[in-house]
């Protein structure tokens, strides 16, 4: 074992969890730093005097929980951290990956005029049929996609947004430059990804990912309807309110760009 021996803290309970927690504080203390080989199997059990059963169940349910990567023949290595979006603001995607010192870049599938069905004029407030702007694009970092964007805009409150460069500037960036929203609306749910969802994000059969439908408006108009889809693996989404900040949160429709 190459990094220095922890002494598990917990003294009760089942022994796969000691293990875990072993494993855990060295990862969360920078012992072993993300991409570092953690403790094998057998490493463990001489170490710790536990059985190889509960070894394996250790790494393979902190690999479950994002913590671990497991190499077949190689070992198990510290997991990336996995990107964030804060929830609760509304910032651009370009933006947090550069915050990132990674590269952004977008893949425009669609920009274009269409008719609403009758979900989307639901969503938009507007009758079946009326006209909106849809725009498809696929969000990279590093070149790994790390969101789905599928956005419906209202042309009554943004009319020249089929004039946005969606390559060079975000729609986000367009929105907020052009339009003051004063109310925000975010649902977010757990999905599978249907097969062209998959196909965009590079996602194999099965794959999780994270849902998030936000709505803004201006004024008593909704200014835009987006389906934000990122795959759970590679992207959470947090949010936190309590304390000092509760007001301002609750408050933040009063100033709050649109996106």
């Amino acid at each position: 074992m190459t990094a220095r021996q922890h002494v598990p803290s917990r003294t009760q309970g089942p022994l796969y969890q000691v293990v875990k927690d072993h494993v855990l504080a060295g990862i969360l203390d920078g012992t072993w730093a993300p991409g570092t080989r953690v403790p094998s199997e057998q490493e463990l059990v001489s170490a710790l005097g536990v059985a190889r059963m509960t070894a394996n169940r250790a790494l393979r349910e902190l690999a479950v929980e994002g913590y671990l990567t497991r190499k077949q023949g190689l070992g198990s290595f510290v997991a990336e951290p996995k990107p964030q979006s804060e929830l609760l603001e509304l910032r651009n995607i370009a933006d947090e990956i550069a915050a990132r010192g990674h590269v952004h870049t977008c893949d425009v599938l669609m920009h274009e005029r269409c008719a609403a069905d009758s979900r989307i004029a639901g969503l938009l407030g507007l009758d079946t049929g009326a006209p909106v702007f849809h725009s498809l694009c696929v969000h990279r970092e590093n070149d790994v996609p790390v969101q789905l964007e599928d956005r419906h805009v209202n042309p009554a409150v943004a009319p020249d947004y089929l004039a946005a460069n969606l390559i060079a500037t975000t729609a986000t960036e367009y929105l907020v430059a052009h339009v003051h929203a004063d109310e925000i609306e975010h649902t977010v749910e757990a999905v599978l990804p249907d097969t062209a969802t998959r196909r965009l994000l590079s996602l194999r059969r099965g794959a999780p990912c994270l849902a998030l439908l936000r709505r803004t408006w201006s004024g008593d108009k909704v200014v835009t309807v987006a389906l934000l889809t990122y795959p759970g693996s590679r992207y959470r989404l947090t949010g936190r309110i309590g304390g000092a900040e509760a007001p301002r949160a609750h408050q933040a429709g009063a100033s709050t760009p649109a996106r």
